[in-house]
């Protein structure tokens, strides 16, 4: 083959290969257009997932082929667990359904957690909007200003439910570093234990992270209101206002590992689920147009005004992430496992 033949052989290659590409995205297309993608979010109105969603459900559908309208809707229930059931149950696998809920939810098959009716790994990941670290704190009422108070003093804190981090985190102060506490189940969200609090009914939270303390909580911490008394970290962080970090609380380096798979899920901060057999072509569209919107000068700024941090990774980095801890010791994730409570 001569010079001009080899170049007009790649030419028609590249041509071939564009017309596929257009022929996918133009499928993608269709399918949307028109249409309205339901963004259910596990967690009642006002908190810093339910923030994080409405902010993502206003700018999202631009960048997705089609521009289909994204519609929010609060489906609260056991840190998400009402959502990730339904979502890999019963929506609809065409692609118009995704869920926001916790990565502690979404690793409870990996915990022995029964109502956890999905494979983690079977969802199609579309991406995560923020690395998170995690705290607890306590309201004035409890009289408690630092951790070895909670030794010998028993705390009441609020939880959404078992599956949640607002329950494994406080069991982890429980288990772990020996703190008296005891947890009342069924509040709507942060928000809803934050009201809990102001009505003298429980008098701690775990599951505050650092990016809703920034945005939501600054104002009862300088009321003196809330004081954040533990945070959840291989490294502190400057938000959480000098709370002891509970890697120094102990000592044991096999301990600091189990703490790594529960508090790792951090990474996956704020993560956005597609159901499983959702057809190839929309999942690649929904995740590129998912890092499209994270980088959206509109999106950035309405997330700069709501005080939201945007630390994004991509639907191929949250599913390697997921599929990782299913890689650890078993010795490892039992003992995980017995920090929260479970057997």
């Amino acid at each position: 083959m001569n010079a001009r033949s080899l170049i007009s052989s790649i030419f028609v290659f590249s041509l071939i290969v564009s017309s596929s590409a257009a022929v996918r995205a133009d499928a993608v297309a269709d399918f949307y257009k028109g249409k309205t993608i339901s963004l259910m979010i596990g967690f009642g109105v006002g908190g810093g997932y339910d923030t994080y969603s409405r902010l993502l459900a206003r700018h999202y559908g631009n960048h997705i082929p089609g521009n289909p309208n994204v519609v929010p809707k609060n489906m609260p229930g056991s840190g998400g667990l009402k959502v990730a059931n339904y979502l890999y149950n019963a929506a609809p696998k065409s692609g118009t359904s995704l869920g926001v809920f916790l990565a502690s939810t979404a690793l409870e098959p990996l915990f022995g957690g029964v109502k956890g009716k999905f494979e983690t790994t079977g969802f199609s990941w579309i991406g995560n909007m923020n690395n998170e670290i995690f705290a607890c704190g306590v309201w004035k009422s409890s009289g408690v200003t630092k951790f070895s108070q909670m030794r010998e003093k028993e705390i009441i804190f609020g939880s959404t439910g078992r599956s949640a981090v607002t329950s494994q985190h406080a069991r982890v102060l429980q288990h772990v570093l020996g703190a008296k506490l005891r947890i009342i189940y069924g509040y709507k969200g942060t928000k809803g234990i934050n009201l809990a609090m102001n009505r003298g009914e429980v008098n701690g939270s775990c599951g505050l992270t650092a990016s809703t303390v920034v945005a939501r909580w600054n104002r009862d911490i300088d009321a003196g209101d809330l004081r954040i008394i533990v945070q959840f970290g291989r490294k502190n962080h400057p938000a959480l206002r000098g709370a002891e970090n509970a890697y120094d609380l102990v000592k044991s380096e096999d301990t600091k590992k189990a703490l790594d798979v529960i508090f790792r899920q951090g990474e996956a901060g704020r993560p956005v689920a597609g159901t499983p057999s959702m057809p190839a072509d929309r999942v690649t569209a929904l995740r590129t147009a998912f890092m499209a919107t994270m980088k959206d000068p509109a999106f950035l700024a309405d997330a700069k005004k709501t005080r939201l941090t945007v630390v994004p990774s991509s639907g191929e980095e949250l599913a390697a992430l997921f599929k990782s801890f299913y890689a650890m010791p078993p010795t490892v994730i039992q003992a995980a496992k017995e920090a929260i409570g479970r057997k």
